[in-house]
């Protein structure tokens, strides 16, 4: 079997939209486009044709390229079945356990809600990659648009069950600012310390910091963080309930 390629095109400010291409039937999804011009260009350049659109929350940044790339292609939009009337062309609703099929490849839905109260992800077993949205940054998370800080935590906690070597397509260069808040309230973490340096060295460089591994996010990112006890100590939380530690740590990051 072919290997997917996956690319991740910067677009607007600081988002990613993440195009993934089986080389083998040549259909392509794109996740979450936020503007369309340059995914297509982008598309073109390769010889493909964007078959999918894979939608993981209905914010404009996420899908106001949608009408332009269905215009340009026909292709068909996923999105979760709640959103379905919020997601321009989506015909296709989705929920936790279905699989969408991109040629030969498949992609499992997971319901990680918080960010929003029907927030999607999508994750891409054989390739171990994970295409979240704005539920799960590189040292960081969503801010609660909608959906609680409960249901926060028990999508990361899902996130974070995934397999180390999972690949995190987030959808938004935030990395170096999360990372100074992140040593803000978690300065002893050596591995966070190291983490934030090499980040800082590919920014500097015009280097993108995403994908990241799930095994360093589990390690450095505080939002993953919330039942470790040591880390609960630092907030003087210690013994708290997770998801009030996840609570306190998400309106510290709000207010930083």
């Amino acid at each position: 079997m072919n290997k997917a390629e996956i690319l991740s095109v910067p677009v607007l400010n600081d988002n990613y939209v993440h195009l993934i291409h089986d080389p083998a039937t040549g259909a392509t999804a794109c996740v979450d486009p936020a503007i369309a011009p340059p995914v297509i260009a982008a598309a073109e350049a390769r010889g493909w044709a964007i078959s999918h659109i894979l939608i993981t929350h209905p914010h404009g940044d996420h899908t106001d390229g949608v009408p332009e790339i269905v215009a340009k292609f026909g292709a068909q939009v996923f999105g979760s079945r709640h959103d379905r009337m919020l997601i321009p062309h989506c015909t296709n609703g989705v929920a936790e356990g279905d699989v969408v099929q991109v040629g030969a490849l498949e992609l499992q839905v997971l319901d990680v809600p918080g960010h929003t109260v029907h927030h999607v992800a999508y994750y891409f077993k054989d390739e171990q990659a994970l295409f979240c949205g704005d539920t799960l940054f590189s040292l960081g998370c969503g801010r609660l648009f909608g959906g609680t800080a409960e249901q926060m935590w028990e999508s990361l906690k899902k996130l974070r069950a995934l397999p180390a070597e999972t690949l995190v397509y987030c959808a938004h260069e935030y990395t170096n600012a999360n990372a100074d808040f992140a040593l803000s309230i978690d300065p002893l973490n050596a591995d966070l310390r190291a983490r934030a340096d090499e980040v800082q060295a590919l920014r500097e460089r015009g280097l993108p910091t995403v994908p990241s591994r799930m095994e360093s996010e589990k390690r450095c990112n505080p939002f993953l963080r919330c039942d470790v006890l040591k880390f609960q100590a630092q907030l003087s939380l210690a013994g708290q309930d997770a998801a009030d530690v996840f609570a306190e740590v998400r309106r510290r990051k709000d207010h930083f």
